[in-house]
């Protein structure tokens, strides 16, 4: 695939995979949009685009980024929904007990993100034959993130909307990528320090693995890009004899919070 000059968008842009996302990009010859909270403008420096403050649960915010983009790089082929946010269980970790805010923020960003990004992009891209959409979940949108219930699920029904765009627009041209990666070497490791806890079973990767197997995904036409292989395995496992599967997170879970006094 041919990215000379192809415009591409990142939310999330300024550190961890959306930058990786950018430095990958960019090496192929695209033009870079970096969307952040903070530190946009100075990240796209580096690939001599541009980047803007952008607040992804402000639609207003998305929208004007794109006005901003189309104005000064073109229109955008690639839109990167990468913004997400983790919460934890913690300090209860009880499941149920994480709070409202908790909850809310968590799809207000890991969900709504993605769909206020697509509800601003492809009305844009649709005109022009299509586009690609990249949604950055996470293999606990297939699995399940043990002590972050809230992320669990928001991360699923991002799964979920990815799989609805590309069933609603497919047939019109659009491509949908959901990368979904087990520990990543970014801030949202936090504390769970450099083995990634316990989503680091499988071994941490680093963000640039994330972007090359998405590009990948994005040339072969899969819409999963799977930046840790067992995923797979996983998934099936889960689909075919879920309680067996249950039967397992649980005794996972007995062990890593035996081994470390909390489950995350």
């Amino acid at each position: 695939m041919d990215y000379t000059d192809k415009v591409v968008a990142i939310t999330g842009g300024a550190r961890g995979i959306g930058l990786a996302m950018a430095e990958a990009f960019h090496a192929r010859g695209a033009k870079i949009a970096l969307a952040d909270l903070q530190g946009a403008e100075e990240a796209a420096k580096a690939f001599g685009g541009i980047g803007a403050d952008v607040d992804v649960t402000k639609e207003a915010d998305i929208a004007a980024f794109l006005d901003r983009v189309e104005a000064e790089l073109g229109p955008v082929d690639i839109y990167v929904s990468n913004a997400g946010i983790l919460r934890t269980d913690a300090p209860s970790w009880d499941a149920a007990g994480a709070s409202d805010e908790d909850w809310l923020d968590s799809f207000q960003v890991n969900v709504m993100g993605a769909v206020r990004g697509a509800r601003q992009v492809w009305p844009r891209m649709k005109p022009r034959g299509g586009g690609v959409f990249i949604l950055v979940a996470s293999a606990a949108g297939l699995l399940a993130q043990i002590g972050a219930s809230s992320y669990t699920a928001s991360k699923h029904a991002a799964v979920s909307f990815a799989e609805s765009l590309a069933v609603a627009h497919g047939d019109e041209g659009l491509q949908v990528v959901c990368v979904c990666p087990q520990a990543v070497r970014t801030d949202m490791l936090g504390s769970s320090g450099s083995d990634g806890g316990i989503a680091g079973a499988d071994g941490v990767v680093e963000p640039s693995d994330v972007a090359a197997e998405a590009i990948a995904a994005l040339e072969e036409k899969r819409f999963l890009a799977l930046p840790h292989e067992s995923v797979a395995g996983y998934e099936a496992a889960r689909a075919s004899q879920r309680d067996r599967w249950l039967g397992g997170m649980r005794k996972f879970r007995r062990l890593m919070v035996g081994e470390r006094g909390r489950p995350v």
